[in-house]
């Protein structure tokens, strides 16, 4: 079987997150950009992957279509044993392009396309593929747009608990958010604290020393610059929380280095952004192997979350994580939401479990 196209759709779904916003620099986030990578096969399969475009989604777009495409054109789709060797060497072929950010984003969508497709061909969920099933669902927790006022953290926090999550982060950057938070939620609800690098070193570890009492699992990339893994190993040894870090990572080899330098207890490897599936296996593999948590990073809405759901599957632990907002539209029919229970079933289909809705695809297309 091979390889006919490689496509790109650029899907945007608008959304409403009521009092919370969501920035990324300069830019306001008003709907949610995803890149969708179709690959086409001359049997008639079709595998689907998803490729990171926050703000970029054109560069990702066109990423996708001119670098990666005559990589992928007229191969044989591999099984999952071979899936590696034909990563690694697209990797190779693009290096000069740059191994992390937009290049990596590409890659990494064709690569969850391939294992959807490696599935399909056998019949089988992808989570067949990578191990022994460990859980039919996996436990969400509410991620929240940044809000700012503590009296709306709390307010918000409490309508997340009584939709059936169970546990919280937030993307805030002062202590009087997190002790509201954990005010609103009581003792035993994990907290996380998602700060998108404000911070020095020493800034950062006098933070989490206000915020301690407050007892959040671990802070999220307070450092700037988040590749300065000297820092965050100073601010996990003098800070006294646990610290988390990997959305912004690409490829086993720069995980490595993180946790080599003692950076982080918890590594977020973004399947959307690390190099796919293929890359993600091989970051768990090093965290466990060095007692490193995984808590994948996964605010995501296209066929990066059904990877993400399939590779938490094979583990015993991780949650899967969910933006808390209000969606216009959904590639999945609502299938891949929070249940009453707080938790996001695992597809059990072939592939990645669901083909995307064309009928949304065409409504939320842009051209």
């Amino acid at each position: 079987m091979k390889i006919t196209d490689v496509r790109a759709h650029h899907i945007r779904i608008p959304y409403d997150a009521g009092v919370a916003s969501f920035r990324q620099g300069a830019s306001a986030i008003t709907a949610l950009d995803m890149v969708i990578v179709e690959v086409t096969t001359d049997a008639g399969l079709t595998g689907w992957g998803d490729a990171f475009a926050y703000v970029c989604p054109r560069t990702t777009r066109s990423a996708v279509e001119e670098m990666i495409a005559p990589h992928a054109r007229g191969l044989e789709v591999p099984d999952a044993a071979g899936i590696p060797a034909v990563m690694e060497q697209i990797q190779r072929n693009l290096h000069l392009f740059g191994r992390y950010g937009i290049t990596m984003f590409a890659i990494s969508g064709l690569d969850i396309a391939l294992w959807d497709l490696a599935a399909k061909i056998k019949g089988v969920p992808v989570y067949r593929l990578l191990g022994e099933t460990r859980r039919p669902a996996i436990p969400a927790y509410a991620s929240l747009l940044r809000i700012g006022s503590p009296d709306n953290i709390a307010s918000e926090c409490r309508k997340a608990l009584a939709l059936g999550y169970g546990a919280i982060k937030l993307h805030e950057t002062t202590a009087p958010a997190v002790f509201a938070a954990r005010e609103a939620i009581g003792p035993g609800i994990p907290l996380m604290v998602d700060m998108n690098c404000p911070l020095s070193g020493e800034q950062a570890i006098a933070f989490a020393g206000t915020c301690a009492d407050a007892q959040p699992m671990f802070l999220e990339e307070p450092v700037w610059p988040p590749e300065d893994f000297a820092a965050l190993a100073e601010v996990r040894r003098k800070g006294g929380l646990g610290v988390a870090a990997g959305e912004n990572a690409c490829t086993e080899y720069q995980f490595r280095q993180m946790m080599n330098a003692g950076a982080v207890s918890h590594a977020q490897p973004s399947v959307i952004k690390v190099g796919g599936i293929t890359e993600f296996l091989k970051v768990a593999a090093l965290a466990d192997g060095l007692g490193v948590k995984i808590v994948p990073h996964s605010p995501y809405f296209g066929p990066g979350l059904l990877a993400t759901l399939h590779l938490l599957a094979v583990r015993d632990d991780g949650f899967v994580e969910m933006f808390y907002l209000k969606r216009e539209a959904c590639l999945w029919g609502g299938r891949a939401d929070v249940d009453a229970t707080g938790h996001v079933a695992v597809p059990t289909g072939a592939g990645l479990g669901y083909e995307p809705d064309r009928g949304v695809m065409e409504r939320y297309r842009v051209a």
